[in-house]
């Protein structure tokens, strides 16, 4: 959206317009936070990363999205992106940080930002760290989602689903009445390919190897707090809290 093209209020529900105030009010004493989320598929980033959004007022970047953004909203980067895309390339590193550089301007991002997916290597990281400091900011705090690759499986490959509902189990921690059927429609349920062990083998695998050195990297900035991820959410979140009011 451009600055030239006016935003008519006045079709837009009161409720909607008060809780946007309400919010922008609560908002304005709150710190800023930039944040990045660290942690392999199934260490409850994704859980964590909502309550943290809302409590901090801060807005979640997860560069799929972004990107996917971009390309549908035919940005400059979009349509670079897009090029790469469809020729089977990766998009570049410096493109994906252009793409948090326009994200971030955004005023859902003025209390600052959550990273999730980014970044995932070293060159990675510098190049944002880069990119922050031309604009007088930095990363606050690396939270490393540090969890067993052997809770990981337990928890990952136990996950089954029920398609058409979306309901989810899991075979220890919320199994169905019935193994392997739902408990609505008594149809089988499926397990999501990434969930299979071998997918998730090799998921882990490019984390410990691509991702755990970027940890170093902030560590050693002094911004990195290592959570106890394969502890329940509720007590995650209290750490996250300890950690975030410090």
């Amino acid at each position: 959206m451009g600055s030239s093209s006016t935003v008519d209020l006045s079709d837009i529900p009161s409720v909607d317009l008060m809780t946007e105030l309400l919010r922008r009010i609560k908002c304005a004493d709150k710190p800023d936070k930039r944040l990045i989320l660290v942690g392999p598929p199934g260490s409850g980033k994704g859980t964590q990363s909502p309550i943290i959004k809302d409590e901090y007022c801060l807005c979640h970047l997860a560069t799929g999205d972004m990107l996917r953004a971009a390309v549908a909203a035919k940005t400059p980067l979009g349509v670079k992106a897009k090029e790469a895309m469809d020729k089977g390339e990766l998009v570049s590193d410096d493109l994906v940080v252009g793409i948090i550089d326009e994200a971030i301007k955004k005023p859902s991002c003025k209390k600052g930002f959550i990273l999730d997916g980014f970044p995932r290597t070293v060159v990675q990281a510098e190049k944002l760290d880069e990119m922050l400091e031309k604009q007088g900011t930095k990363i606050d705090k690396v939270l490393d989602f540090a969890i067993d690759d052997a809770i990981l499986e337990e928890r990952i490959t136990g996950r089954w689903i029920h398609s058409s509902s979306g309901r989810t189990y899991h075979t220890k921690f919320a199994p169905p009445k019935v193994p392997g059927v739902d408990d609505v429609t008594g149809e089988p349920l499926i397990q999501r390919k990434d969930d299979t062990a071998a997918v998730l083998k090799s998921r882990l695998e490019a984390f410990h190897r691509q991702t755990e050195p970027v940890i170093d990297y902030y560590a050693k900035k002094g911004v990195v707090a290592h959570l106890h991820a394969e502890k329940p959410p509720k007590e995650v979140t209290t750490e996250v809290q300890k950690v975030l009011s410090s």
